[in-house]
């Protein structure tokens, strides 16, 4: 479980949070929408301790991040998968130490045939060919390095999952394939997931719930069907462009047995 207490985060003068209060239930995957500098990343980063709030705090898995040891921190992060929005690889690893980083044990020797194969199989899974694991991400598209961020961030297998504008910059092909990979985790395994994210598609199609960020708080936080129903006039404009859907018709849920 991932919950934001009264958060508060300001940069200056700029006052980006202004009292969040967001509960993410164990095993939900939960779309974070907004307009653009409204703090959705700035949101995410405080659930793994990369900025310390004003005021407030972030409880993940139990623990206290704002007042976390760094025991407790290190614990938390080893069960967090984070899906950076420029992908944040090591420009001087190949992809495949790039992922061994993340998906092999410390004490472990990081060039086995098992590290390889696993390393292999999470490229498949965001469509990317084996080859590339000799490549430095300076020889990769931008779509391709997004696939690898990716596939380093569910390396480990983790409990939780924060993807900031995980299909920014893909295909459409490619972003369906990610949008499959989040609800497979959530459905499959568990996992539990804050999706930001501008494609609105994408929201509709992984989201348990949807909340939409506006001046510095949760303005709204529902299923897909209750939002597309809202008459908070904030909503309504924001995903007016978004759905041909007029009620809660054809939006999936975990509990399916296929994935349209």
């Amino acid at each position: 479980m991932i919950e934001y207490r009264n958060l508060h985060k300001s940069f200056g003068d700029l006052k980006v949070l202004q009292g969040v209060d967001l509960l993410v239930e164990e095993g939900e995957t939960l779309a974070l929408l907004g307009p653009s500098g409204t703090g959705k990343s700035v949101l995410l980063k405080h659930a793994i301790g990369l900025l310390e709030p004003d005021q407030g705090d972030v409880v993940v898995d139990g623990v206290s991040i704002a007042h976390a040891t760094p025991d407790e921190l290190k614990r938390v992060r080893r069960n967090l998968g984070y899906v950076f929005q420029n992908s944040a690889l090591f420009d001087s690893l190949t992809v495949a130490e790039n992922l061994w980083l993340a998906q092999c044990d410390e004490s472990s020797t990081r060039l086995t045939s098992d590290c390889r194969a696993d390393a292999i199989e999470l490229l498949g899974r965001v469509n990317l060919e084996p080859e590339v694991l000799t490549k430095y991400p300076a020889e990769l598209s931008g779509g391709m390095r997004k696939r690898v961020g990716v596939a380093r961030a569910i390396a480990s297998r983790p409990r939780y999952l924060l993807w900031d504008e995980p299909t920014t910059g893909l295909d459409p092909v490619n972003a369906d394939n990610v949008d499959e990979l989040i609800f497979d985790l959530g459905r499959s395994l568990g996992v539990t997931s804050i999706v930001v994210t501008h494609d609105l598609d994408t929201a509709f199609d992984v989201g348990d719930r949807i909340a939409l960020l506006f001046d510095g708080r949760i303005r709204a936080v529902a299923p897909p069907a209750d939002i597309l129903k809202s008459e908070d006039p904030v909503v309504r404009q924001f995903v007016r462009r978004n759905r041909i859907h007029t009620d809660g018709s054809g939006l999936r849920t975990k509990n399916e047995q296929t994935h349209a």
